[in-house]
């Protein structure tokens, strides 16, 4: 069983800054991209930033939605199976439900995760 965890969300003023984590365990082979989608009220659930491995390990590429580039980072420690989004300057329109997704590969199968969601709110 796959799990993902996140943690970090919570309320901030605009301008203010959030570090969101999402551990990962289980019986995993390998975790090959991980990612992080939001979802705000009467909205559709959409990317923020997704990082890739390169052969299984450290390192890959990352991508960003315009909304959020040059303010939010994304990075993973793979000895840790953790991902982590560090959101400065945070905007009242980053308000959202921030999902944490994973697509594993297990002994048996490779298949998409997601965790349960953490709530992020900036204030004007």
């Amino acid at each position: 069983q796959v799990q993902l965890v996140e943690s970090g969300g919570g309320l901030v003023q605009a301008g203010g800054s959030l570090r969101l984590s999402c551990a990962v365990s289980g019986s995993i082979n390998s975790i090959v991209h991980m990612a992080w989608h939001r979802q705000a009220p009467g909205k559709q659930r959409e990317l923020v930033a997704v990082i890739s491995t390169i052969g299984g390990t450290i390192g890959g590429s990352t991508n960003y939605a315009d909304s959020v580039k040059g303010r939010f980072t994304i990075s993973r420690d793979n000895a840790k199976n953790t991902l982590y989004l560090q959101m400065n300057s945070l905007k009242p329109e980053d308000t959202a439900v921030y999902y944490c997704y994973a697509f594993v590969i297990t002994a048996t199968r490779s298949s998409d995760y997601w965790g349960q969601g953490t709530q992020v709110t900036v204030s004007s």
